[in-house]
């Protein structure tokens, strides 16, 4: 029998009910979950490249870990009561899950700290769950800040009878406040239970390669999504996590292929990003490579799900191994909408990328795992699981409840337990028991005629060719809301090109009917995501406009010399980094070997850095002759005039 990881089972869905067996007939609190999480102390919990070896740390080994950190925080903390909030202030890695475990089995509540957010709404959201330390490496809190390097040193403690009794969770703070939700163990029981559903439903998910199953740690821990559908849902069945040392396009692709990952879970920034990466490097392979490679999207959206599996198992080899390659198993993206064509992007050429739906108040509660074009493309979320409902109520929108949910939340102070329906106030529809998220209700645009606009639903139609983004905000100017369609742009395009993507809009505004509702578009320089956000903040967008925080570009003002000037010398700081000089030092046709005496490996490390900030990819044989400033900012020019 093949090894898997599963003990004396002799299936995989053997093994995943008996261990929800176990789960169900213990007490159904955190120290039951640790217990069963750490079973298979011989399974590969973690890896992490260490230059050209692969380090591997089992569940065993990480117990250990985690027990030896609660002995040492009991000793730095032992002053707090049983129960007290303690806070976790750290990115993804072996050291978050072994500090987490060891909060809990100190006997304290962890709350997860989101990194994303403003110092502001992290002091919000310590004070509003009384949490009394931070442990935390990077960033000093007004309460007891400990580093995790003080919780070393001590021997480990026996498994304690009493685990902190619940976890507190963060809001993503896309709205002026952050939420912060309560889970106890009872609560990942049914979370857990609710991931057998999917394993039943759909084989793709568990599927291993070479006996392993391996997940990218993309998304945060710390966030609800990150947290329970990556880290608890396959966690408790001791599986393998790889970490992502950081988010730069290399790092992921080169970690996906070197780690045989099988699964990534992401939102759809991420996915998108790929795509129109990936869409880039075949039509640079010329109009023949794109029309074989249209023809065959074109013909895969008609076959029977079967025979199109089959047929993008052949047609696209080639794509995905240049992509993420074969070991891939099963891919969930979540969080916001994501475009449909993206969507049929990856499906198309042979992965499975299936839509998700949770929030932090409900946890993870649908993933469509239907293989039918009609729901799959269209970003459909699927059915509720086993212990969530689903209803729609007058005005369209979802109403959840179950025993998944939170506990309680505490919102702008006030803690509100969990009762019975929870309004989202997602918009949705429903069709043959698959639901459909349309958007969030407080982004409905009210126009000058009294029609609501839905931002979700006309984004995807009103984004030009050469945009790098599109978003529809309302916006008060003179008591009045005005509909303003935000269309980001490269901080260097041209004003010709910037003429052409203006009547591009245009066509799409007037072909959608909407050319009496939005009759402002504004060019944005740059992305409309900010920082570590990983969807469109519209509230922020629309604060940002309205205060003219925003970099806005005007066509009829952008001189083609003053664009060139700028891009010329934006590339020249990318020489005069990658050789340690200063921006003076370097000289605009100044050769990058011959003159200024720079090394392959750091020519090689400025394309990396460029191609990340203008998506270009560059060529790196001497024929191209790019060896200047100004011929690198000529060649970029040229790209984005395209």
């Amino acid at each position: 029998m093949a090894d898997y990881g599963i003990g004396n089972e002799k299936t995989i869905n053997r093994f995943v009910k008996a261990k929800l067996d176990a789960f169900g007939a213990m007490e159904r609190d955190f120290r039951s979950l640790f217990t069963l999480m750490f079973r298979e102390e011989n399974n590969a919990m973690y890896e992490r490249s260490q230059g050209y070896r692969i380090h591997s740390t089992t569940y065993g080994e990480a117990k250990a870990h985690i027990l030896e950190k609660a002995a040492a925080m009991k000793t730095v903390l032992g002053h707090l009561e049983p129960d007290t909030v303690v806070g976790l202030y750290m990115d993804n890695s072996l050291e978050w899950i072994e500090t987490f475990w060891a909060i809990l089995a100190a006997g304290f509540r962890p709350l997860l700290m989101n990194l994303r957010l403003p110092d502001e709404l992290l002091n919000e959201a310590v004070s509003a769950c009384q949490c009394r330390a931070v442990i935390s490496a990077t960033k000093t809190f007004s309460v007891l800040t400990v580093s995790p390097s003080q919780l070393s040193g001590e021997a480990a403690i026996p498994l304690p009878d009493r685990f902190g009794s619940e976890l507190l969770v963060m809001s993503s703070g896309t709205s002026r406040h952050v939420k912060v939700c309560a889970y106890t163990g009872e609560e990942f029981y049914y979370q857990i239970r609710d991931s057998y559903d999917i394993i039943r439903k759909c084989r793709a998910i568990k599927r291993h390669c070479d006996h392993r199953l391996k997940l990218l740690t993309f998304l945060p821990f710390y966030h609800v999504f990150g947290l329970i559908a990556v880290y608890i849902w396959f966690a408790f069945f001791s599986r393998t996590f790889v970490h992502l040392a950081d988010m730069s396009p290399q790092t992921i692709l080169g970690t996906i292929r070197r780690h045989h990952v099988t699964h990534i879970f992401a939102v759809p920034l991420f996915w998108e990003t790929v795509h129109a990466q990936a869409l880039k490097t075949i039509r640079g392979r010329g109009e023949a490579t794109q029309r074989r490679f249209d023809r065959a999207m074109a013909l895969w959206k008609r076959l029977p799900g079967w025979l199109g599996a089959l047929f993008s198992r052949v047609a696209f080899r080639e794509v995905r191994d240049n992509l993420f390659g074969e070991s891939i198993r099963f891919m969930i993206t979540g969080g916001s909408a994501i475009r449909s064509d993206t969507l049929a992007f990856f499906n198309g050429i042979g992965y499975r990328l299936a839509n998700g739906y949770g929030m932090t108040e409900v946890g993870i509660t649908s993933v469509e795992l239907s293989t039918r074009k009609k729901y799959l493309l269209a970003g459909f979320v699927g059915g509720p699981m086993s212990n969530a409902e689903y209803a729609v109520n007058e005005n369209g929108e979802l109403l959840i409840r179950g025993r998944v949910l939170a506990r309680y939340v505490i919102s702008d102070g006030v803690r509100t337990d969990r009762g019975g329906w929870f309004n989202t106030h997602d918009l949705v529809r429903c069709d043959g028991g698959h639901y459909q998220i349309l958007g969030r209700r407080d982004d409905l645009i009210i126009s000058a005629s009294g029609e609501n606009l839905n931002p979700n639903l006309l984004e995807p139609m009103l984004r030009p060719d050469g945009a790098e983004g599109v978003c529809l905000i309302g916006a008060k100017q003179g008591g009045e809301t005005t509909p303003v369609l935000l269309v980001a742009v490269h901080p260097f395009t041209s004003g010709q090109k910037l003429e052409e993507i203006t009547s591009r809009v245009k066509a799409l505004i007037a072909a959608a009917g909407l050319s009496g509702e939005i009759r402002r578009v504004a060019f944005v320089a740059g992305p409309l995501m900010q920082g570590n956000e990983f969807k469109l903040n519209r509230l922020r967008l629309t604060r940002d406009y309205e205060a003219r925080r925003l970099p806005l570009l005007d066509p009829a003002a952008r001189r083609e010399e003053a664009v060139r000037d700028e891009l010329l010398q934006r590339v020249i700081t990318f020489f005069a980094a990658a050789l340690d000089k200063d921006v003076s030092q370097i000289a605009a046709d100044a050769d990058f070997f011959q003159d200024e005496g720079g090394t392959s490996l750091d020519y090689f490390a400025m394309i990396s850095r460029m191609q990340e900030e203008f998506c270009i990819d560059f060529p790196t044989d001497g024929e191209a002759g790019l060896h200047t400033a100004r011929q690198f900012a000529d060649f970029i020019r040229k790209d984005l005039a395209r």
